[in-house]
């Protein structure tokens, strides 16, 4: 997986994330499945011994997206359509009958939500809203995670880290369409799952995650990725802005730890949820880029600051108390493990010496033998 040899000497072997067999034979719908995170989260259930299913939009990329380079399709049940459409999102549901369900689908860019402000609203929100509603439709359904962002809190760039009781806001359309989702994912739980035999819905924040097989336009890593393959000078835009970077597995980690205690019946696991780095790891992007290339052996940054480009904010961090204290979640790998993963992971796709698919079931294995 490329990961160093005196890496994989500390490595405990276990399987401490099993999850107890809690997915084993689980119905488990993951909206979004051929989107970055998707394809990771999907996967990893899949070798959970989970009976998947997947509803999202064509992947972007076409035979070049992770999801076609896995062979995601082969393996799970896959429909291609779109949450915005309530009706497919009705009839998957019925078809499927899922145990829980894992709500990534979304427009996940920043810069594009000021392309497409309508799209961003409509997918993020309304979407949220069409599979909430299936949701409580849907008998024999016992969790919910529906997936939105850091992003989703009013940030006032203060430093200090966010928690789960920091309200939701959003300056730009893609924070506030997060913040949105968050407000109606609380706002379906208590009108329509609070009785005792109801399904739990919780919600879940990540940080800025990263990790192979992300190809998505206007995202730093895969630009990074992208400038050094072409021996380009790789651009930063924002290189003072700081956020908490974190590999792909550490928050999936967390939604599964979350959706373990949710199939469970674990009422008060039904909230909202910080899955973050630790503080120290949220590093600048200048910094982040440096490093990068550093491991990479090549390439050359390139300060493109723009002072008319769309307003995102330059400090961000959360707090992760809660999830550390009731969940048992804290953070395997530092910011330089987390790099190390993701460029192995990457050079090893782009070699092809072994199936992409292999790749990431090697990087999950060795994921999981880390001690907890």
């Amino acid at each position: 997986m490329g990961v160093s040899e005196s890496t994989l000497e500390t490595v405990a072997v276990t399987d401490a994330m099993g999850f107890g067999g809690a997915y084993r034979g689980v119905r488990v719908l993951v909206t979004g499945h051929t989107g970055f995170k998707g394809c990771w989260l999907a996967t990893w259930l899949y070798q959970l011994g989970a009976e998947v299913s997947g509803l999202a939009l064509e992947p972007e990329g076409g035979d070049q997206s992770l999801f076609e380079r896995i062979g995601l399709a082969d393996r799970i049940d896959s429909v291609i359509g779109d949450v915005r459409d309530s009706v497919t999102v009705g009839d998957v549901f019925e078809r499927v009958a899922p145990d829980i369900v894992f709500h990534l689908a979304a427009q996940p860019l920043v810069r594009r939500s000021f392309q497409e402000p309508v799209e961003t609203f409509a997918t993020n929100v309304m979407g949220t809203v069409n599979l909430l509603d299936s949701c409580r439709r849907t008998a024999g359904l016992r969790g919910v995670v529906i997936v939105t962002s850091d992003k989703a809190y009013e940030n006032p760039e203060s430093g200090v880290p966010l928690t789960e009781g920091s309200p939701m806001g959003g300056r730009d359309p893609y924070s506030a369409s997060k913040g949105a989702a968050e407000l109606v994912t609380a706002a379906y739980r208590d009108s329509f799952f609070s009785s005792d035999n109801g399904a739990l819905v919780a919600s879940a924040r990540a940080g800025n995650v990263i990790g192979a097989g992300d190809e998505s336009a206007d995202r730093l890593v895969p630009d990074i990725i992208r400038a050094i393959r072409g021996g380009e000078r790789v651009v930063i835009r924002n290189p003072k802005s700081t956020r908490p970077w974190q590999h792909v597995l550490e928050p999936l980690r967390g939604y599964l730890m979350l959706g373990d205690r949710l199939l469970a019946g674990d009422r008060e696991f039904a909230s909202g949820w910080n899955f973050g780095p630790e503080v120290k790891d949220a590093i600048t992007v200048a910094e982040l880029a440096r490093r990068i290339i550093a491991q990479w052996g090549c390439g050359e940054p390139r300060i493109d600051s723009d002072s008319s480009a769309p307003h995102e904010a330059e400090l961000l961090s959360l707090d992760i108390t809660k999830a550390r204290r009731l969940l048992g979640f804290n953070p395997i790998l530092s910011i330089d493990a987390a790099l190390s993963y993701t460029v192995a992971g990457y050079r090893d796709l782009d070699t092809g010496a072994r199936s992409a698919y292999d790749i990431l079931l090697d990087q999950i294995a060795a994921y999981k033998a880390f001690p907890l």
